[in-house]
């Protein structure tokens, strides 16, 4: 029997493969005004940031002023990219469908970012009720806020839970809030969750035997 009440997931790399179509639309505008990054860029250095860290690296890298609609402009193009192109991280489906604990997602990520995410994916009949947005409370990770929220929420104490994260900056927030959290690696560009999280592992379909 699992030591764990519930299980709180980060969605971008963790249920949904989202990071790839939202980098290269974030290189493609910033190359527009004069950047000079590619997509390996932008994953080793935007990964697990908040949109506003994103914006500020950019801006530093740019050769031209970004304009005041870049972020929301951002957002629009992204979604427009997600609608065409977003999977579900391979194995996921499955390890959702399987568990017999209650489970959430919490994401730094606007809600409506992640809704429409879990929609296109088939995810969302899964979290229709326990969605956590840092957005909601204003607390980006490494700050354990929205990790706190949700495990309140769901009733729970965070030693009970487990989170699920690909970022360093979410391994963070979790261990920051006292949480247990198993690092996901497929796309741990600089290596580093391995000695950080409590576990690691690199293949989904792995999750569920690890919890037990």
């Amino acid at each position: 029997m699992s030591k764990y009440k519930c299980i709180i997931f980060d969605c971008d790399g963790v249920l949904v493969d989202s990071e790839p179509i939202a980098g290269q639309v974030l290189v493609d505008m910033a190359n527009e005004y004069g950047a000079n990054i590619d997509l390996e860029y932008a994953l080793k250095n935007f990964k697990g940031n908040s949109m506003q860290e994103c914006y500020a690296q950019v801006a530093e890298l740019a050769t031209e002023r970004l304009p005041d609609d870049f972020m929301p402009n951002f957002r629009e193009r992204s979604f427009e990219s997600f609608k065409k192109n977003i999977q579900p991280v391979e194995g996921v489906t499955e390890v959702v469908k399987s568990l017999d604990m209650p489970f959430c997602v919490a994401s730094s990520g606007p809600e409506n970012k992640i809704r429409l995410n879990l929609e296109l994916t088939g995810l969302l009949p899964y979290f229709e009720e326990n969605i956590f947005s840092c957005f909601t409370i204003k607390k980006w990770k490494p700050d354990p806020a929205v990790f706190l929220w949700a495990a309140e929420t769901m009733g729970f104490d965070p030693k009970e839970c487990l989170v699920i994260e690909d970022s360093m900056s979410g391994v963070n927030a979790a261990l920051n809030g006292g949480f247990d959290v198993f690092g996901f690696t497929a796309h741990d560009y600089h290596n580093e969750l391995d000695g950080n999280a409590t576990l690691t592992f690199d293949d989904m379909s792995q999750l569920l035997k690890l919890i037990d």
